[in-house]
Formats: structure tokens, sequence, C-alpha cells
């Protein structure tokens, strides 16, 4: 029987703690004090039920069997918007990577205990740990991270999850282009060793990356590709990636408008061990943006409450 699963990712724009929280480090809170006055409970709540509102129209109305998510401060709000979702049926879990981001922002997932868990191993001391890696892309001050989670399904398949926020274009596109391009090139790295310990396991790559398909950090960096062909021909000795959102770049939608105009800054992609696994991947068709009425009006995004 072939299950299928409904994978998601959403940027949901500083998802912080209230302000003056007891969890939240001294260094940070001085850092965001101006940035977060009058961010209370109250505030933070209304921020919480509408990303709930929109995730839990995923799927059909079930909610996404597994969400990467970035710009969120700590384990302890995501597990608030958990509970916030209140899907009855679901037992979700959460993998927060905690980075030193010089604004406390981080990549995480959210995902379904009855359907998948983390992969372990043991240490040198015989203790269990969870198979998840995460690495800080540097400028001046770290920023911004990749994740790597390692899955395993019910019926025990393995696939890779990596999650990504890449450098903001903060200063000018072309200024800030070569932080995204050692993101890409980190990225790469991490294809490469996966491929070199695991073979042609499954991964799956999604995020942020502040640029679009066709710029260099994803093209000549990232080495992803628009043809599925390049990406599974077993020629090629690099660890290539599809991009599955190319077919989507009609000019008419995008998951990031500015000045009138769509871009397509957040993406997922595949690499040839997922491209060639039946059981993983079935057709690229099936990936898409999701939206629903109330979402967009008059072409702007609407924005959920945020500090």
């Amino acid at each position: 029987m072939n299950t299928e699963y409904y994978f998601a990712w959403w940027n949901v724009e500083n998802l912080f703690e209230e302000n003056n929280s007891a969890n939240r480090p001294e260094w940070l809170q001085k850092k965001l004090n101006a940035e977060l006055k009058g961010w209370g409970k109250a505030e933070l709540q209304i921020k919480l039920q509408q990303l709930a509102t929109v995730i839990n129209a995923m799927n059909d109305g079930k909610g996404p069997d597994l969400l990467g998510v970035c710009e969120v401060e700590s384990s302890r709000v995501l597990l608030d918007l958990v509970r916030t979702l209140n899907q009855p049926k679901r037992n979700y879990a959460v993998v927060h990577a905690d980075n030193s981001d010089m604004r406390g922002i981080d990549v995480a997932f959210i995902y379904d205990r009855n359907l998948f868990e983390i992969e372990t191993t043991l240490d040198d001391a015989g203790i269990v740990k969870n198979r998840v890696f995460h690495h800080v892309i540097q400028k001046q001050n770290a920023t911004r991270d990749l994740v790597q989670v390692n899955f395993k399904t019910k019926q025990g398949n393995n696939f890779i999850v990596i999650g990504n926020h890449w450098p903001s274009r903060l200063g000018g596109e072309i200024d800030s282009e070569p932080y995204r391009m050692m993101a890409g090139e980190t990225l790469s790295y991490f294809l490469d060793r996966i491929k070199k310990i695991r073979g042609e396991i499954p991964v799956l790559v999604m995020g942020d990356f502040n640029d679009q398909p066709f710029n260099r950090s994803l093209t000549s960096y990232t080495l992803s590709s628009n043809q599925i062909s390049k990406v599974k021909s077993n020629r090629n000795k690099n660890p290539y990636l599809y991009n599955m959102m190319w077919p989507l770049m009609d000019g008419t939608q995008g998951t990031h408008s500015y000045g009138g105009e769509w871009a397509m800054l957040d993406q997922i992609l595949v690499n040839r061990g997922a491209l060639k696994n039946k059981k993983f991947y079935t057709s690229a068709n099936k990936v898409k943006i999701f939206s629903f009425e109330g979402m967009i009006i008059k072409n702007e995004v609407i924005r959920h409450s945020r500090p």
C-alpha cells in the first residue's frame, strides 16, 4: 500500500516569546527590547491563532504531516503553536536547533510522531542521541542556519530533511549575495557528506533561501537544476538537486511579493536518491504554493500579527 505524506515549509516571521520572557537570555532581551515593546501574551496568542488557521487548513484540513519553519525563537513558542493547532488526530512533536543567530531566530520542524520517528544513535558513552545536525552560516556575526534531521517512517523507510534559512538581502542583493553563496556551498557539502555515508538515501531540502531558483547561490553553489534527467543521471557525480519550484514560476504566483512582483524565495528541492526512489517520489506536479481566500487581497500578502 502506498502512503502519501504532506510536507510543507513556512517562514513564520519573528515567532518570538512575549517581551521580557524569563526564558530569553539577557543579551538577547537587550537586543530585542525595542523591537518587542508591546509584544505581550495577548499579541502572541493572536499571532499563534492566525498561524494555526493557515496550518490547519493544509492537507484538506488535516494539517501537514511534516512542517519546516524558520524565524522561531524557541521550542517553547513552537510547542505553543502545536497546542494552538489542536489537531486531535495528530501526535505532533518539534525539533528545534537552538543556534547563535544574532536575533535569536532558528529553523525547526513540526512532525507527526504517528508517522515518523527521528533516527537515533549511541554515543561513546552509550547514550541515545537524535540524528540532528545543524550549521550556522557566519557573517561578521552568526546568522541563519541549516538543520539536518534524519527521519524514518513507521514502515522503516529512511529519509533526510534539511531546513534552510539563508542570509537575507539586507544591504542589497548583490552585496549580500556572497553569504548566500556560502550557504549554498555548505548545503552542497552536507549533501556530498550524506551521499558518502548513506548512499542514495532520499533527501528533501526546504527553506527560505532569500534567493530565487535561478540565482547563482542555488544553481552554481548548491548545484540545483530544473532538469530532472540531469539530476537522475548516474554520470553526474556531484550531489545535484532538482528544484521543484521551477514549474510554478509563471509570474502569477510566488512565496514573496515586493513592489507588486512575485518572487520564489521559499523552495523545496529533492536529490537523486529521492527522484529514483519510487517509495519516496512520484511526481513534481503535486508541489504547490498553499493559499486560500483571505490570505491574499489585491495581490498583497496579508501578514499575520507580528512584533
